[in-house]
Order: C-alpha cells, then structure tokens, then sequence
C-alpha cells in the first residue's frame, strides 16, 4: 500500500484531501502541527470509511523537529505521494508589515516545502515513482493586496516545484502545484460576500474543498504521469 503524507491535513481543503485520497486506497498521514485533535477527527472517518489513516505531528516550520519525524515515518517505507498543503496567513500592507509577519509567512509555506520534500525525496527516487503536489492560491499567481508575504510564499512554490521537476522527471516522479481560487471555509464566508463572489467568479460561485482534492487525486494518479511542472488554476475562471 502507498503512503501518502499532507501536511495541513487538519484544515478543511487539507481534510477533504486526506478523504479522496484514502478512498483511493493509499495509507494516509494525516499531518497537523496544533490542531491534532482535527486531525485525529478525520483519522476516524477515514477508519470509518474503511480506508487506512494515521495522524502525524510536526511543526512544518522546525527543519529539526520535521527531519526527526519524516524519518521516524520512513522506516517503514517511502512516502510515495506528498502534498504540501501546511502554510499561513499573517495579512498587512508592505509599509505596514512588520519582520515577524513576513519571517512567519515564509518560515511556514516556502520553507516548511523544503523541509518536507528534502528528506523524502531519495527514498522517493530510489522506489523510481512517486507525485509531489503544492497547495498554493490564486494569490501566488495574481496578487492581492495585503498579502505580499502570502503572494511570495505561495509563488515561491511555483518556481520550486518547475525547477524540482526537472530534476526528478526521470524518475517517474511528477511535480505539480494546484492554485486554488475562493473555496468555500468560514475564512472565505467571512471575507467576501455573495456579491463579492458574484462580481469576481465568473462561475458565480465559490469552489469547494471536494473540487480541490478531486484535481490532487487526479495528479497523484497513474492517470497524470506525463503532466509535471505545472500549476493548475482552480478557480471558477478568475485568472
């Protein structure tokens, strides 16, 4: 049985990620930093479901703390599909952004990547199969304001992720980011209204985390084998 690792699996595009993917048969770690008990709540309904699932607990952000855990995770073999889901949000405009904003919107995203995929990718290289999917967000494509940080972090996954996936292709292993749009959570509900929604989709709605772990499943398949260093836009036709 493949395992599969997300991290941020807790959260709510995180979770319905975790579900598709055990409904696919593969293992889950299910990875939460502070929200462990979330993360043991889908555990049980994957278990419920049938499907295999385990929690796994880590601050993405502590490159010490993630290598003593991944590695703990692979003695009992490669971790074969990987989603980079875990990351943060700390909003201001540039002139008003403190150091400690920026420090720990990057800290978490772009380099929790690194310190995630770094040390499963020889196990991964050497099983000569293996997906690698970012979570990123429009706002890594596009922009938006108050979130500069956001805006890097998430871009930053882009070019990490092209540039990864040369170097592994030859592996059988595929390298892709999916950027979602306006999904539905308690966070989009409260920041942009029915009308907001209406005025920027032009599908007039917002996403839902089961459109997104649909695409992640999709790119974790031996069905996208010949798609990698691409990043797929979810969003209802915004950009």
């Amino acid at each position: 049985m493949k395992k599969a690792l997300v991290t941020g699996g807790s959260g709510i595009i995180g979770s319905a990620i975790c579900e598709a993917l055990a409904n696919e048969g593969l293992h889950v770690l299910v990875h939460a930093n502070e929200n462990l008990d979330r993360a043991k709540q889908v555990v049980e309904k994957i278990h419920s479901a049938g499907q295999s699932a385990e929690t796994a607990c880590f601050d993405v952000s502590d490159h010490k703390a993630t290598s003593h855990h991944l590695d703990n995770i692979l003695e009992s073999g490669p971790v074969q599909v990987l989603v980079n889901n875990a990351g943060i949000y700390d909003d201001a405009t540039m002139a008003g952004m403190s150091s400690e904003q920026w420090d720990r919107v990057i800290q978490t995203t772009l380099n929790g990547f690194f310190n995630v995929t770094h040390p499963l990718l020889l196990p991964m290289i050497r099983s000569r199969w293996g997906r690698i999917i970012s979570i990123s967000s429009i706002t890594g494509v596009a922009g938006n304001r108050g979130q500069t940080n956001y805006a890097a972090a998430k871009s930053g996954l882009h070019g990490a992720s092209k540039s990864l996936s040369k170097e592994v292709a030859s592996r059988g292993i595929t390298v892709n980011v999916v950027a979602p749009g306006i999904i539905q959570s308690p966070s989009t509900d409260e920041h942009f209204s029915d009308t907001d929604v209406k005025n920027l989709i032009p599908m007039k709605r917002r996403g839902t985390p089961q459109e997104i772990a649909d695409v992640v499943v999709f790119l974790a398949s031996k069905k996208a084998s010949y798609i990698s260093g691409q990043i797929l836009n979810v969003n209802g036709g915004m950009c």
